[in-house]
């Protein structure tokens, strides 16, 4: 069986929705961008197909248009949509195909403009309409709100855990520190590919704040104070972002040069009521399936749509949490949607290989109750 080879894993700077440098960048540019990017170098007729995860951007295969305005025109393309997972589909999608000998060459990855997406209207009656709507990705109840992930996951998730504010609050100002000595490291350097925006070059994040703190976090108002207990905030919260991640994934068999392989992947559907417990069963479905154990992970990236998702995480697989998010997250580089799953894995790979290689994992919650986890390996130089 071929093995699924990372051979390029890049990324735009993440912007800060409707306020950032990338509020007047649609995600057809994005999406030309990071295509454009992860394919430079390679053979157009060898690449086999453009897989991009998208998701509320109306309904179209941004992966086909990228393909196109990247001078692919002879490649198809495909959407994805597993909500918050849909980036990382992507890359297991493509993996797939490679190992099942169907495909040698897939880029792969997810694109997410929260600034400009397109508003949906649905229509209820006769000349009633919804607008603007929002596709639910679960059935509605009180218990799991379709429309309020501060319920359904944030706060879900805190309670089942037992997870205080205190401690979602200092793994938030933990994101924004990781982030930012990222940042001023140079350590997404090598993952970031500058984009030209109406608003100037965009080439670093945004979103990390350098000025917060635990005071400035503790005096955050909570989302639902008419709910006793209520814990989460803007603050412990991950924002809303444009961004866009793309991979080359090759055939081991091309003998391309590897930045990685990908080893295994596995998605879980929960109760939507316990959403951000999701990456736990993802990951552990994971792990078992590439054959490894969780003691044999260098690093994992678990994103932070709350930060009680990977506090939960990190408490029920007894992983030490400076494995986890050595770079920030959600809460502090923020979660531009569609996007994430690739994201994290194009900064998976390049931290591995900056610290001489191991295996790494990639995992994260997404809407209607899922979640999806993917395993890598960088062989050591």
């Amino acid at each position: 069986m071929p093995e699924a080879v990372i051979v390029s894993a890049l990324r735009a700077p993440i912007g800060t929705a409707r306020k950032g440098t990338l509020r007047d960048t649609n995600a057809f540019d994005l999406a030309e961008h990071v295509v454009a990017a992860a394919a430079e170098g390679l053979d157009p007729a060898r690449i086999d197909d453009v897989v991009l995860g998208e998701g509320r951007y109306g309904g179209g295969v941004l992966a086909r248009h990228a393909a196109i305005t990247a001078g692919l025109t002879n490649v198809a393309g495909v959407a994805h949509n597993r909500h918050c997972a849909a980036g990382m589909a992507a890359v297991q999608t493509a993996a797939a195909g490679i190992r099942a000998g169907m495909d040698e060459l897939v880029i792969a990855g997810g694109v997410n403009s929260e600034s400009t997406a397109p508003r949906v209207r649905f229509r209820v009656g006769e000349d009633e309409w919804i607008d603007p709507w929002v596709a639910p990705s679960h059935p509605d109840r009180p218990d799991a709100p379709c429309l309020d992930m501060s319920i359904t996951v944030g706060w879900n998730t805190a309670v089942a855990s037992g997870i205080s504010r205190a401690e979602m609050d200092a793994w938030a100002l933990r994101s924004h520190r990781n982030a930012i000595a990222a940042i001023d490291e140079g350590r997404f350097k090598e993952e970031i590919v500058p984009i030209d925006t109406p608003h100037g070059l965009f080439a670093v994040d945004e979103h990390p704040r350098r000025d917060t703190s635990l005071e400035k976090l503790a005096g955050l108002k909570v989302l639902h104070p008419e709910i006793e207990g209520f814990s989460i905030t803007a603050g412990n919260a991950s924002g809303s972002n444009d961004g866009a991640a793309a991979l080359a994934i090759a055939s081991d068999r091309l003998g391309l040069p590897a930045l990685g392989i990908i080893r295994g992947w596995a998605s879980v559907g929960v109760d939507p009521h316990d959403t951000g417990l999701a990456p736990i069963e993802a990951i552990t479905k994971a792990v078992a399936r590439a054959g490894i154990s969780l003691s044999q992970v260098s690093l994992f990236e678990i994103n932070e749509a709350f930060a009680s998702v990977p506090i939960a995480a990190t408490k029920a697989l007894d992983i030490d949490p400076d494995r986890v998010n050595f770079s920030g997250s959600g809460c502090s580089l923020g979660h531009p949607v569609a996007a994430t799953g690739a994201r994290m894995i194009v900064t998976l790979v390049h931290e591995l290989r900056r610290r001489g290689g191991g295996f790494g994992i990639a995992a994260l919650c997404a809407g209607g109750g899922m979640g999806s986890a993917t395993v890598i390996e960088v062989p050591a130089p």
